[in-house]
Formats: C-alpha cells, structure tokens, sequence
C-alpha cells in the first residue's frame, strides 16, 4: 500500500510542480501589470504642463509700405513650463477649457548679405497659433489668404473671420475658417484691393459676430457691408430685409 501511494505521488509531483509554476506566473504577471500601469499612470500625472504668459514688452514694428516710422507692437512671451516657447501679441481668445488661440510674433534677420557685425533684427507679425493646455503643444494654424499686416482676425467660439488677401494684393475676400476643417467655410471676394500704400489691418475692419443664429457682417470700406449666417458647414448670404427684421426683434 505505502510503495502504491509513493509511485502515485512520484507520478502526480510534475503535475503539482506544473502548477505552482503557472501560479507564480500568472501572480507575477499581475504584480507587472499593476506596477506598469502604476507607473505609466504616475508618469502622465508628471506630465501636466504649465502654459502661462510672461511680462508685455513694447517693440518697435516697420510696415512694410512705411519703414520709416516704426509702430509699437505689445509682445509677450508665451511660456511653456517656464521656457518661452513663442512670442505673441494681443488677447489670446478661448476656444475650449483645453485650447485656446493666439497671434504669433517672431523676430526677423534684416540682415544684408555685405552686412558685417551682429545681426540685424526686426519684429514682425506672425499667423495664429493653436495651444493645448493638457499638452503643451503650440502649433500654427493655416489659414487661407490669412495676412499678417493687413488682415484683422476675429474669433468667435472656434470659428474666425477676416478678409483675406491674395498673394499680389489685388483680391480681397470675405473668409470663414473653423479649426476642424481644412478649407474655409466661407471665402466670397470682395470689392478693392491693397494699394501700395496702405495701412496695417486695411484689408477691412474686424468683422463683427452675433449669436443667435451665428452671423458674422463684413464691412470692407470699398464694399457694402456683407452679413453671412453660419449654419453648421452651411453659409448663407442674409438680405437687408432679413438682417433688419433680426435687429427689430
């Protein structure tokens, strides 16, 4: 009976050996895990990223129809966990609690080729850019016909109007943009065009939003003054009459 029993446990031992290996891997594969996740959970709580503004300073800004007369442009530096990450310039519009908007200012070389010394630099006005609070990342926004000296932006929920301008200055157009899309939603040509010497921000005064229903009006000195009602991905031009009976209510 005793030799029966050892020849039955000398056959079960790999069977209970088999056992206890796969129970200490599979224990040890859950300690793994949970420490992993732990430590890829501590390491995004690490991540968190601080986005604030530094101090305003006033620059010397030189259109580039009048390099005479400087202009003073109020830049401040964006920090991105206390290092600058860019410059900017004017209020920054919130699109949502994560991301907010902002126009870029950048400093340029001026610098002649037979220019000898340091180099020669000027400030300039930059596009838009488009910050992640939850990130850090800045990115800039491409924007059709977008002109940084002539074209006056204005930004309502994630939306932005402006008039636009062709590359040679000769076309002038009513834009829409949204941050999702790629292509304007809206972009309908003006009448006018930039003359040579024209002032900064002249393609036409910012445009003007209103909600309820969202409409945005255009109002180009060399045109009549436009309003588009914004539907979704849809535009639609809004008549005198129409644009009278919403202000009569």
């Amino acid at each position: 009976m005793r030799c029966n029993l050892l020849r039955f446990a000398g056959k079960m031992m790999p069977f209970a050996l088999s056992a206890f290996l796969l129970s200490t891997v599979f224990v040890s594969t859950i300690l793994l895990s949970t420490i992993f996740f732990s430590t890829a959970a501590g390491a995004a709580a690490a991540k968190t990223h601080i986005i604030t503004f530094g101090k305003t300073m006033p620059v010397k800004w030189f259109s580039p129809n009048d390099e005479t007369e400087p202009r003073i442009l109020k830049v401040r530096p964006l920090l991105v966990d206390g290092r600058i990450k860019e410059y900017t310039l004017g209020s920054a519009h919130e699109v949502t609690e994560r991301l907010f908007v902002v126009q870029r200012a950048f400093r340029l070389n001026d610098s002649l080729p037979q220019d000898s010394g340091v180099p020669r630099w000027q400030w300039q006005r930059g596009g838009w850019l488009l910050v992640d609070r939850l990130t850090g990342h800045v990115s800039a926004i491409n924007l059709a016909e977008f002109d940084s000296t002539y074209s006056a932006a204005s930004w309502y929920r994630d939306y932005v109007a402006y008039c636009g301008v062709s590359d040679d200055g000769k076309k002038i157009s009513a834009v829409v943009a949204q941050l999702s899309r790629r292509k304007p939603v809206l972009k309908k040509a003006l009448a006018g065009s930039i003359a040579d010497d024209a002032a900064p921000d002249s393609a036409c005064p910012a445009p003007i939003w209103q909600r309820g229903p969202v409409r945005v009006s255009f109002e180009p000195a060399t045109d009549t003054k436009q309003t588009f009602a914004i539907r979704g991905r849809a535009v639609d031009l809004v008549s005198d009459a129409e644009d009278e009976e919403e202000a009569s209510k």
